[in-house]
């Protein structure tokens, strides 16, 4: 049983070592037992993902991160949710598809993973076909991400960052950039294996919505255009046009004064932004999607009030 896993848990970087089988609350902030905050058709995603339908998205409570500009803080420090048991989650997962939606998206489900992993395998034994997306932060395990190894059909990992002083400042996780970059790299193994072992094959519907495939994001901070760069540089130059890259630009200070971090107190310029996404088309990046207009202005973030959960 993989619930096993959660005894003396080493499913992150942080290696709490919580008996969380047995009530005992990881870095995370969870036990084993599933928490969620939301469970609704999302539109905010990438074009492909969310569609006109909408990402049947899972909002997981915890975070195994720490992010000091954290946007969804309320579940992230699991100020929100209700525990669920298995059996609802797999029920949901139907639901959201009676919904309409275009997949299933698990959000922030980094530290539930194994209990994830056996409710994939249910649904799909129940003859669920939706594809499953896992949104992740990516920092965790490559050996964690393996237990979703031909469940999980869509990626959509985060690479924060790609310098250890930036990781620890603003996520107090200096080795998230060897971390994150492992974990991508086991997202894409596993696709590739699932075309034969060569090189993703990105599949999309009739419709234009993503069946298959990985979409690297990465959110441009105030002030970190350089390191932003390098970003895309090793991605484009490890995997080229194979992966799909999201440039996003929605960054948003908290609206208390008091909450704001000196280096991170302004959104991000259009001048910044600009050349981001310039040098992106410079190296030749054609496979990739970026945000227009004054998205920080928008609400990406959801009510988490129990929706659907």
């Amino acid at each position: 049983m993989l619930q096993g896993l959660y005894n003396n848990c080493h499913l992150c970087p942080r290696s709490c070592g919580a008996n969380r089988n047995a009530g005992e609350k990881g870095f995370c902030g969870m036990t084993d037992r599933f928490v969620a905050a939301r469970a609704a058709l999302h539109m905010w995603e990438e074009p492909c993902i969310s569609g006109r339908n909408g990402s049947g998205t899972v909002f997981f409570s915890g975070c195994t991160l720490g992010c000091v500009y954290c946007q969804n803080r309320n579940i992230a420090l699991g100020l929100a949710g209700k525990e669920i048991p298995k059996e609802r989650l797999v029920e949901i997962f139907f639901e959201l598809a009676d919904q309409g939606a275009n997949n299933i998206n698990l959000v922030t489900a980094d530290h539930f993973i194994p209990g994830v992993a056996e409710a994939i395998k249910e649904a799909k034994k129940e003859g669920f076909s939706l594809p499953f997306l896992l949104n992740t932060g990516s920092y965790i395990h490559a050996d964690t991400l393996k237990l979703l190894d031909g469940l999980v059909d869509i990626y959509l990992p985060d690479l924060k960052y790609i310098d250890p002083k930036t990781a620890g400042s603003f996520s107090h996780a200096p080795d998230y950039p060897e971390i994150a970059k492992a974990a991508i790299d086991e997202m894409v193994r596993q696709l590739r294996s699932r075309c034969g072992g060569q090189r993703i094959e990105t599949v999309f519907n009739g419709q234009g919505i993503m069946q298959r495939g990985i979409i690297i994001r990465h959110l441009l901070l105030p002030g970190r255009v350089l390191e932003a760069k390098l970003i895309v540089k090793y991605l484009f130059e490890k995997y080229g046009d194979e992966v799909y890259l999201s440039l996003m630009n929605q960054y948003t200070p908290p609206a208390d004064p008091a909450e704001r971090i000196p280096k991170l107190a302004r959104k991000v310029t259009e001048a910044e932004y600009r050349s981001l996404i310039g040098y992106a088309a410079e190296l030749g990046v054609k496979n990739g999607f970026m945000q227009e207009g004054e998205t920080a202005d928008e609400s990406f973030i959801p009510e988490f009030d129990g929706e659907g959960v």
